[in-house]
């Protein structure tokens, strides 16, 4: 186990498959008590069984990141069964790839309402624990499209993903010290988050682009990675990507 994680209660949104599930698993076979939030309720219950089946010490309540009072309530959890709150991964995504003019204005609120509001719920939810212990950190999951514009098609995903970046160095600056900011900013990595176009254009263009997709538990060693660090180290930015990927 390794001395800076085991013990600590982490939250993950968006934790019942691809990186926050990958993400659980590993925490929580270093020690970490994972407390994980997620709308589709069998594959969280699923998820918890495994982590407790090997020992591990596990949560979950469904939570729908677009709506402050249950991240809220995710964190409440969180801080009632084991304590207090380490750390939040702020994870679930949307990534709806479709040219602009297609004018798919549902498709745009949805990746805003999950991909920014859910970060800034998290943040909401968990910055007042944080601040009374003195200590915490925010782990925000943002993209290479954050750094990039994926363009055609993913403008509008990417506008997301720079707002997340925007975000998390913001805080940094604004909370830092005691509270650790983490950004994460992956490439191609095999999770459901390429099913999420309706443009079938575009649909097609995701999945031939993902076939060299690195697994899930890429991240989770990264997101460990950051968190194992000493308490005075604060790891701002990780990007992580295909070695073959040129984007």
């Amino acid at each position: 186990m390794s001395q800076n994680i085991a013990g600590k209660t982490v939250v993950i949104t968006g934790a019942s498959s691809g990186l926050g599930e990958a993400t659980a698993y590993h925490l929580a076979s270093l020690g970490a008590k994972v407390v994980l939030g997620a709308r589709r309720e069998d594959k969280l219950q699923q998820i918890v069984e495994k982590i407790e089946a090997k020992g591990g010490q596990a949560a979950y309540q469904v939570t729908d990141v677009t709506k402050a009072s249950e991240v809220q309530a995710l964190v409440q959890l969180a801080v009632s069964r084991f304590g207090q709150l380490d750390v939040i991964i702020n994870n679930a995504g949307l990534m709806s790839i479709a040219p602009i003019s297609e004018l798919k204005t549902d498709e745009w609120d949805r990746m805003i309402d999950i991909n920014i509001k859910g970060v800034l719920y998290g943040i909401a939810a968990a910055l007042p624990v944080f601040e009374q212990q003195q200590h915490g950190h925010f782990i925000n999951i943002s993209s290479v499209a954050g750094i990039k514009v994926f363009s055609p098609g993913g403008t509008v995903y990417s506008g997301t993903k720079f707002a997340v970046r925007a975000i998390s160095e913001g805080l940094r600056h604004e909370v830092g010290g005691a509270i650790r900011t983490t950004t994460i900013l992956p490439g191609a990595v095999d999770s459901e988050l390429k099913h999420g176009s309706s443009h079938q254009q575009s649909a097609e263009f995701v999945g031939n682009f993902y076939q060299i997709a690195i697994p899930a538990d890429s991240v989770a060693r990264a997101v460990a990675y950051a968190i194992e660090q000493p308490k005075e180290v604060d790891i701002n930015e990780i990007v992580l990507r295909p070695a073959v990927q040129d984007f």
